[in-house]
């Protein structure tokens, strides 16, 4: 396939075809220091992938930015914030994807349909306060937080964009050409002391936000970004046109000093006494029609609705209505000074707090006599370890490495190295020997699990899909050609095309009596979905069903296969389908609200099927009695697919902590301490599930480690 070409004469009209492995498929919009892209993965996820210009990424320094805001970003995790899905700050041209938002920026928002009604502005005011609260709880200080960098989604605001500046959209700079910020939504203490801004400075934005969206400008404007910043450090807002009822809390929030502002928390207390704070309402109202839409402006902004968005320079705001100050000579002098003085200072994410835990092997005691442990089993480089339970120990990989640990006490049995890893798939036992699964690149290789040491090793042709089903391991051709190879010997034993799947990529659950490789193909209106099962060892076609909706497997048991059917937003999961091919029997438990974006495999234990929303929730269904059984809101964003033992279910977060949840009434019973280490930047694609086994409960962390559990009372953790 081509480079696809976008309209403009900019020197990267030509957009690159992928970002890793997700396929770029059409730009959302620009800033100075790179270009948002909509994606999908090879599962058909789309993504919005922030890809950094080439000029930018020849510069270590900024390499080092982009990196910082990967971390941040990786370490908030909430239901207003867009989370992060991969990265690689050190490709060529660093990219980072985040799950797609649809819906317009603030500054979009405001400037096609003009402010927001009050309890529009409410309900944007309590949504920015979580997502401070989640951001601050972290140890992290937005400190560029402006419209461009809010989406309006359906659900609620979400935050993106975690500090990264843009080199050339600015007109304030230093010698070198780096950014402070931007001046209209920017706190004092960052012109006055740029390097004591703590999480106040957040608070003092929102309020700036706040006055924007109600008004159409800022508290503090004027046409040159010094006037601006003497204002903000010596000028009493404007609220003109502030509702009456948000105004005293607005001005808090605009206090020159930080330790005269609200916390998130007390903004979200203050708020939630006023019941109109939780209208439910969808927050893009209906366009205007009083007034024609003002036609963009040539150069003008283009802010991407994207969750990754580099967003470029908040253009003009409407200013009808508004008191308009206008400074003497002298004050504009004065300002011009403010401004130069505070030029060397560069806009980026800071961290605040103590430091991370360190991730050494330890242990301790813990119910039922088991000992609660952690091992980190290599002392450089990072990223989480995928682990699956296998010939009785666990085997993980990692970028760089394989290897097998006692699940008694986490000691290292065996390390092999291997090529860096292009997917996030744990290795498996199949044949007898155990599969890496390293990826798409390089040779084939299996490893003894007693040893770790290489039983055989093939060179394939090219190929862009791999899957490890019972035996065998199918390998999928870009053409749609699928080839079985014996996992016990190397030898490709068939090659054949799919009835009825173009270019089949295959998914396969564990635990099934006889394995089946899944393939999907849905209609081109959506309707219908076409479900394939395939014989591994043969490559036969054991079954076939047409059914209802756009479809995805998730998981299998007891002779079913369950799969989630797509609402009308992509991705949001608006029932679970229960397929028993034997009798052909289809049953459809349809979910009172939609999951967004749920993971690409679920938890079943017996007829409850459990899924793990990208937003936080977790939801289990009953499809015996065909009911949701219950729904709670963890918090989590990008949360690893559910596992449950019966009696709880186990959720891994994306800063390594380990959720146990009571499996019957849907409560959070206890969780282990955050992990994150000193490579957060480093994203996996997909986080591992918790492995369950002898009444333990096994996960890995973004700091390396491995550590286990028990999973007698997760409360004890």
């Amino acid at each position: 396939m081509a480079p696809q070409r976008d309209a403009g004469a900019d020197a990267e009209a030509e957009l690159p075809e992928y970002a890793g492995h997700y396929r770029l498929e059409s730009r959302l919009g620009s800033g100075g220091m790179g270009v948002v892209h909509l994606a999908r993965s090879t599962s058909g996820m789309r993504v919005a992938v922030k890809v950094v210009h080439a000029t930018y990424a020849r510069d270590p320094e900024f390499r080092g930015r982009f990196r910082q805001e990967v971390a941040a970003a990786r370490r908030v995790s909430g239901a207003f914030t867009a989370p992060v899905v991969d990265a690689d700050p050190d490709a060529g041209r660093p990219w980072m994807a985040t799950l797609f938002i649809p819906g317009p920026t603030l500054s979009e928002q405001v400037k096609r349909n003009g402010p927001m009604d009050e309890p529009q502005l409410r309900r944007l005011m309590a949504g920015l306060a979580e997502a401070l609260r989640d951001i601050h709880r972290v140890g992290v200080v937005h400190r560029d937080l402006k419209p461009s960098n809010v989406l309006l989604a359906e659900d609620g605001p979400k935050v993106i964009d975690f500090g990264i500046s843009r080199p050339k959209d600015s007109e304030l700079r230093t010698e070198t050409g780096k950014l402070i910020g931007t001046p209209p939504y920017m706190a004092p203490e960052q012109f006055r002391r740029p390097r004591e801004v703590g999480p106040a400075a957040d608070v003092f934005t929102l309020g700036s936000l706040m006055v924007h969206a109600a008004t159409g400008r800022g508290p503090f404007d004027s046409d040159s970004p010094y006037v601006v910043a003497y204002q903000v450090v010596h000028d009493e807002p404007d609220l003109t046109g502030v509702p009456d009822s948000l105004a005293p809390l607005v001005l808090r929030c605009l206090a020159k000093e930080p330790e005269d502002r609200p916390t998130p928390d007390e903004l979200m207390r203050e708020l939630r006494s006023v019941a109109a704070a939780y209208d439910t309402q969808v927050f893009i109202p209906a366009p205007r029609t009083e007034r024609a839409e003002a036609p963009a402006e040539a150069g003008a902004e283009a802010a991407p609705r994207a969750s990754a968005g580099p967003s470029g320079p908040t253009g003009p705001t409407g200013r009808a209505g508004r008191v308009v100050r206008r400074l003497g000579k002298r004050s504009a002098l004065v300002a011009g000074a403010v401004g130069l003085a505070v030029i060397g200072s560069l806009v980026a994410v800071q961290a605040f707090g103590g430091a991370e835990p360190a991730g050494t092997p330890t242990a301790q005691s813990a119910p039922g006599g088991f000992g609660a442990w952690e091992a980190l089993p290599a002392a450089k480089g990072g990223g989480m370890p995928q682990c699956s339970y296998e010939a009785r120990r666990l085997l993980c990989a990692r970028p760089g490495l394989v290897f097998a640990l006692d699940p008694a006490d986490g000691s290292t049995l065996w390390r092999h190295p291997v090529e860096e890893a292009v997917r996030n798939e744990p290795p498996v036992v199949s044949g007898g020997l155990v599969q890496p699964e390293v990826g798409l690149l390089g040779p084939l290789e299996a490893l003894d699990p007693a040893t770790g040491e290489p039983k055989w090793q093939e060179d394939m042709p090219a190929y862009d899909g791999l899957r490890t089903v019972g035996d065998m391991l199918l390998l999928t051709r870009a053409d749609g050609l699928v080839t079985g190879v014996d996992s016990a010997t190397g030898r490709t034993m068939w090659s054949r095309r799919i009835p009825g799947q173009a270019v089949p990529y295959f998914t396969s659950f564990a635990g099934e009596r006889h394995p089946v490789a899944y393939a999907t193909s849905p209609s081109a209106d959506g309707k219908r979905t076409r479900v394939t099962a395939v014989d591994p060892a043969s490559g036969d076609v054991r079954w076939d069903a047409d059914l209802a909706g756009t479809l995805t497997p998730v998981a299998a048991a007891d002779g079913s296969v369950f799969l989630v059917a797509e609402g009308a937003t992509y991705g949001d999961v608006k029932a679970v389908v229960r397929h028993t091919p034997a009798t052909g029997a289809t049953r459809r438990v349809t979910l009172p609200i939609p999951v967004e974006q749920a993971s690409a495999s679920a938890g079943v234990r017996g007829d409850t099927v459990y899924l793990m929303g990208a937003g936080g929730s977790l939801v289990a269904v009953d499809t015996a009695a065909g009911k949701q059984a219950w729904r709670l809101e963890t918090g989590v964003s990008r949360g690893s697919a559910p596992v449950s033992d019966g009696r709880h279910v186990y959720v891994t977060a994306p800063d390594g902590r380990l959720l146990g949840v009571d499996a019957r009434e849907g409560r959070l019973l206890g969780q282990t301490r955050p992990r994150l280490g000193a490579d957060s930047d480093k994203v996996p694609a997909s986080l591992p599930a918790p492995l369950v086994a002898g009444g333990h409960v096994y996960a890995g962390a973004p700091d390396g480690t491995v550590f286990g559990v028990s999973g007698r009372d997760p409360g004890a953790w």
